[in-house]
């Protein structure tokens, strides 16, 4: 039977069931006879669903130690399992970074979609809803059953309304990513059984011998390193990007992806201390051929599409590369590169998206002189990319100096490594960039583009100030970081083999 809720109001509760019951409302009432009314309650579902993450914002106390807006209720009391929600500065941002990319992502489909409205955004508001729940879990199965749950809806989003065989990209999304999942319920279960509870908390101060923290890491590795998706279990976001539509790119980048990083620092570091040390060396091998090989591989694409979807894959190797160097400025570095990458891997999705809308092509080879006929959207498209390049002034810089600094503080020549990614980021963005982009007009489809209309331009606007903002003033992002990171950081040097 629930108990009363700890905290209230119960900010993290709104967050997560507001958007999943307004999905499944839209589910419920939404019909393509009334596509109006659909997309307005739709929109209605996203905006008042971000209202309950600014709170958590602005009354956060970046000096406090442990979790804040904690809530807890009796859930499966005879297994001692709790509805337990909890947020440090690990987890804060992408609160309100998912519930914002909801509404952009609600917006960019108005015109887009026009079948099957209510499922579109029905399953966008519920996978809103399932990620803050990863996000701010504090129970083992609670965490899991929010982590397989995510599954669902976008699977929906890429096999319904994705490209022509959108059929095997969801099938193999689902598939790596369920089975990745496996081993980390085996582990969920072992750490109840040596516990007596599904508290995440407690297992980060549950004593562990060097062989167990070595399986349950491997476990904990298979889901989060599939999620992420490390070299070399990536092979299934490129597909996967490529037939989702615009919004599920959009999600799956800006988000879908945290979700494997973010497990990494609440899980794998945390409850395995001793094994996360041991086998750093092995992630960050992983992480510098992400960065690199991938960077190479994003080089030579002909579709836009999987260009971005290769450079996210290579963005993503600097969040692990960070996490596994254990200093400050690595750790800080790659969440800062998080949280930029679903600005940034948003956007650049979401300026594809308008030029398909208008030509029905992804090819790089299809386009040409854009900037002459749509001035403005060539405007973003380039700060984008630059972002996306790591220019200096730009979120993306932050996050990927960074972790470049704390690289070299790790070791020299891997920092060394870690910057070859800034020239192979500038080289396949620019490039990409000068074919689409600029030149003379290349053929008849390009002349014939118009710009962007009044709710495009307000949704890469809003981007672009995200985008230089944090660029321009990371501070309060990296405030609340420190003292989180910290504490981590102390408590894996500390390690916790039986004495």
């Amino acid at each position: 039977m629930m108990q009363s809720i700890s905290t209230f109001p119960p900010y993290l509760s709104l967050s997560i069931w507001l958007p999943i019951l307004f999905g499944l409302l839209v589910l419920a009432v939404g019909r393509d006879k009334n596509a109006g009314f659909t997309r307005m309650l739709s929109l209605a579902g996203a905006v008042v669903s971000l209202l309950p993450t600014l709170p958590l914002i602005a009354n956060f106390d970046s000096t406090a130690h442990g979790m804040q807006f904690y809530e807890t209720a009796a859930w499966i009391e005879r297994f001692n399992v709790f509805y337990t929600l909890g947020v440090d500065g690990l987890s804060l941002w992408f609160v309100p970074l998912t519930a914002f990319i909801t509404i952009i992502v609600v917006l960019a489909a108005w015109q887009v979609i026009d079948e099957r409205i209510g499922q579109y955004m029905g399953s966008f508001l519920i996978l809103s809803g399932l990620m803050i729940g990863v996000f701010t879990a504090l129970d083992g199965l609670l965490f899991y059953f929010f982590f397989e749950a995510t599954l669902i809806p976008m699977y929906i989003i890429i096999g319904v309304f994705g490209g022509p065989n959108r059929v095997y990209a969801a099938f193999k999304f689902f598939l790596y990513t369920f089975f990745g999942s496996l081993l980390t319920l085996v582990a969920i279960i072992y750490l109840y059984n040596a516990s007596g509870s599904f508290d995440i908390l407690k297992w980060h101060a549950l004593p562990l011998t060097m062989n167990e923290q070595i399986l349950i890491f491997i476990a904990f590795f298979m889901a989060f390193a599939v999620k992420v998706p490390m070299w070399p279990v990536h092979t299934w976001l490129p597909d996967a990007h490529v037939e989702a539509p615009t919004g599920g790119s959009v999600v799956l980048a800006a988000i879908m992806l945290k979700l494997g990083a973010y497990g990494f620092l609440r899980f794998s570091l945390p409850i395995t201390p001793d094994a996360s040390q041991y086998l750093a060396p092995v992630v960050i091998v992983l992480s510098l051929i992400a960065v690199i090989y991938i960077g190479l591989v994003a080089m030579v694409q002909k579709d836009m599409k999987k260009l971005v979807a290769y450079s996210s894959i290579a963005h993503m190797g600097f969040v692990t590369l960070g996490f596994f160097m254990f200093n400050d400025l690595g750790v800080q570095g790659g969440l800062m590169q998080a949280i930029s990458h679903g600005f940034v891997s948003g956007a650049m999705f979401l300026c594809i998206g308008v030029l398909y809308d208008r030509v029905h092509s992804r090819e790089i080879a299809d386009y040409g002189g854009v900037v002459n006929t749509m001035p403005k959207f060539a405007a973003f498209a380039v700060l984008f990319s630059m972002a996306n390049a790591g220019l200096p002034a730009t979120s993306g810089f932050i996050g990927e100096f960074m972790v470049i600094l704390g690289a070299v503080e790790f070791n020299f020549w891997t920092g060394v490594l870690a910057g070859t990614a800034l020239i192979l980021g500038a080289a396949y963005s620019l490039w990409m960039v000068k074919r689409v982009v600029f030149g003379p007009i290349g053929n008849k489809n390009v002349a014939e583009l118009t710009d962007l209309n009044g709710r495009e331009f307000a949704l890469l606007g809003v981007l672009a100030i995200a985008t230089l903002w944090m660029g321009l003033y990371p501070a309060p992002i990296a405030e609340t970081l420190q003292v989180s990171v910290t504490d981590l950081l102390q408590h894996v040097a500390a390690g916790k083999l039986p004495q």
